[in-house]
């Protein structure tokens, strides 16, 4: 007997938003698993950040609906969205420099998830843990190297309960080997939550993304597996600049 399948946790429907003339999100349809990653690739002006902007609330859509289990999100302010589950993790890790890393991580907790004594502590340390950081939990946020500020955008976002987790070019600035220690990292989170990962280093998207999506003038333009979509001629042609018929 087959079974039935389940419901996903995201789904976007003829989703708008304009500005005078210019579109910067253009009926995107889109659903998302409770487990896993979507890469999202495409120029600059594509509308890849405007989408995490509407889905964390920054910005209100013309028309369509986001529905996060259920829950409508349009109906839902900014501040809200978070301790339903909508969490971002930008490419500037965002961060209190004199705070101890746990307790940027507890904070997070405190005002993201709105959890106090002991269960904002349990998620605080393991987020820690699972992001490797329990060794730096006493070290002022402001000392960390960079990718350690990475993985504590990561812990914070952990500690506030995220069910769907945006990140927002977060392997901007590294090197390749820390870009690998991220990627490694990653992989291990999509296990557990849903993740949008906005990027612009093909190789890990690749790495951790189960489909790509591709954005160009606001629209959806392609979805598919990363090889598929990374070696199409449409990407090279709208994303890397190679027209398409020397691609072919």
């Amino acid at each position: 007997m087959e079974m039935a399948k389940s419901a996903p946790l995201l789904r976007i429907s003829g989703l708008k938003k304009r500005y005078g003339s210019i579109v910067v999100a253009d009926d995107i349809d889109l659903e998302l698993p409770d487990r896993g990653c979507l890469g999202v690739i495409g120029p600059n002006g594509a509308g890849k950040s405007t989408l995490f902007h509407l889905l964390t609330g920054v910005v209100r859509q013309d028309s369509g609906s986001l529905m996060l289990d259920g829950v409508d999100l349009c109906a839902q302010p900014p501040h809200r969205r978070p301790s339903l589950g909508v969490v971002r993790a930008f490419q500037i890790p965002q961060c209190f420099e004199s705070l101890s890393v746990y307790e940027n991580v507890l904070l997070a907790s405190y005002a993201a998830a709105r959890l106090r004594g002991a269960r904002a502590r349990e998620l605080a340390h393991n987020a820690l843990r699972r992001t490797g950081l329990s060794g730096a939990a006493d070290i002022p946020a402001g000392k960390l190297r960079l990718l350690d500020r990475k993985r504590l955008e990561l812990a914070k976002a952990l500690a506030s309960n995220a069910r769907l987790l945006l990140l927002d070019e977060i392997a901007g600035g590294l090197t390749d080997a820390e870009t690998e220690s991220l990627i490694a990292l990653i992989q291990e989170l999509k296990t557990m939550h849903s993740i949008i990962w906005i990027e612009h280093i093909p190789h890990a998207l690749k790495a951790v993304a189960d489909r790509v999506m591709v954005l160009n003038f606001g629209r959806k333009v392609m979805e598919g597996a990363p090889d598929e979509v990374m070696n199409s001629a449409l990407v090279r042609e709208i994303y890397m600049g190679i027209p398409a018929d020397e691609a072919a």
